[in-house]
């Protein structure tokens, strides 16, 4: 037995002692991919094969051990692996309520404006979207203070002697930027501006989503023939 067997052949081993234990494979097709195509190296097929000895439990109970796997691309995996699972579950894009929480969670302690409605206009904004479209946007957005701060050409001090950026008219405000402020060894002090709508609108105007009415319609396809919805 190679390396690589080994290693799955310990994996399920270390499961079975831990019991009950879950196997999480993301992205399973680069692993399980379909048997024979021309570019499989022998390593992988072995690979495959020991996986599908291990999930299949020859000698074993494994009542108490779970495997779940997650693919984005069903139908490249091998018929075999698939067989192995007793469930193959669709999960669909997040609707409008999972993507206003994805927006909350992703946004985290960070320091934002935004109130209730202005999440739920997000999520109405970005149907068709990801979780990992959405924690991209999200990403993008967390820059925008830095940017601005960077950027900027007034600034005003705050009642806790911190210096944020802000527009010519703010009352208090100075005419300064963030090096000049850094140059009078003040950079401690500098205070990115929260996170505003208007940072989520600009990043929005240039963010597209990733997957495509075809990608759908390919797992809704799949799940149709081999599955159920979730």
């Amino acid at each position: 037995m190679g390396e690589s067997e080994k290693l799955v052949s310990n994996l399920f081993q270390m499961a079975r002692d831990s019991a009950p234990s879950i196997i999480f494979i993301d992205e399973i097709d680069s692993l399980c991919g379909q048997r024979g195509e021309g570019n499989e190296s022998e390593a992988s097929r072995r690979i495959k094969t020991e996986l599908l000895v291990q999930m299949q439990g020859v000698g074993h109970s494994d009542q108490k051990v779970l495997v779940l796997a997650a693919t984005n691309t069903p139908y490249a995996l091998d018929q075999a692996i698939r067989r192995r699972f007793d469930k193959r579950i669709y999960i669909p894009l997040p609707d409008l309520k999972a993507r206003q929480h994805m927006f909350k969670v992703h946004l985290g302690d960070t320091p934002h404006n935004l109130t209730e409605s202005d999440f739920e206009s997000l999520a109405r904004r970005t149907e068709g979207f990801s979780g990992s479209d959405i924690s991209v946007c999200v990403k993008d957005v967390l820059f925008e203070p830095v940017r601005k701060t960077q950027d900027a050409m007034f600034f005003y001090k705050t009642p806790n002697d911190m210096w944020m950026p802000c527009g010519p008219k703010q009352p208090g405000v100075v005419q300064i930027t963030m090096q000049e402020l850094a140059a009078k060894g003040l950079a401690a002090q500098i205070l990115p501006p929260p996170i505003s709508r208007s940072d989520f609108d600009k990043v929005l105007a240039r963010q597209r989503p990733t997957v495509s009415k075809a990608d759908l319609d390919v797992h809704e396809r799949f799940t149709n023939e081999f599955g159920e919805e979730g």
